[in-house]
């Protein structure tokens, strides 16, 4: 951490870095939480895609790790080690293909054995709990790192809103399956989600977050001038 990063002043940016490693920290005991609670109760009602969110959960958690490590290491230092930096980004990335490749498999899987996910309130619960918590929770990650224009935290925002996504998809496969008795929905939304995480992960580890959301504001303030 410099004395001025991207125009912010030595105090703004220790702040804000304080505030991403808070962040970071409350992902991650959010996560072992869930996810605990997630794999038990998918465990005790066979639910084969609640555990697949619990460990969703497990690998946003090591995510949460990484960035927490770095962030603290900033604050102890003093500067930026950009080296470790693009390490522990590309590790954060890595994350990223791992859960697009077992929300893949578990996606085949249910779409060959013809597996229809199940109730359970205790699920149904969490789930609407992560979708009322992580949407915020991304948001407050996004400012901070589009602030700081850092990708590290830009990924872990990235990683949160795919649990959102992945927390809508199981809750939407309960409720769909419910209604029209089509197993194939949690499946086909599990590989859309798939997709978002390569994406995703590419753009980790290439380093070019903080570029595209630059691109994604400029979108927004040409639409917003064009709507003027």
């Amino acid at each position: 951490m410099t004395a001025a990063t991207h125009g912010l002043d030595a105090a703004e940016t220790a702040r804000l870095t304080h505030r991403g490693l808070r962040l970071a920290q409350f992902t991650v005991a959010y996560n072992v939480v869930e996810g605990a609670v997630a794999i038990t109760a998918g465990l005790l009602a066979g639910l084969v895609s609640v555990v697949g969110f619990g460990v969703d959960s497990a690998i946003e958690s090591a995510a949460g790790v990484l960035v927490a490590l770095r962030l603290s290491a900033r604050l102890r230092h003093g500067r930026t080690d950009e080296r470790k930096e693009r390490l522990t980004l590309r590790a954060v990335a890595v994350t990223f293909f791992v859960l697009a490749a077992y929300v893949t498999v578990e996606g085949v899987r249910s779409l060959l054995d013809g597996e229809a996910p199940d109730r359970s309130p205790l699920a149904i619960g969490l789930l609407v709990a992560s979708i009322v918590v992580m949407p915020v929770l991304a948001a407050m990650k996004r400012r901070v790192g589009l602030r700081l224009r850092d990708n590290l935290v830009l990924a872990d925002a990235a990683e949160t809103r795919i649990c959102v996504l992945l927390s809508i998809s199981t809750l939407a496969g309960v409720v769909l399956h419910a209604l029209t008795g089509a197993a194939w929905l949690d499946p086909v939304a599990a590989f859309v989600i798939a997709a978002f995480a390569v994406h995703e992960g590419r753009e980790a580890w290439e380093g070019e977050l903080v570029e595209d959301e630059d691109e994604d504001d400029e979108d927004e303030d040409d639409a917003d001038e064009d709507e003027d």
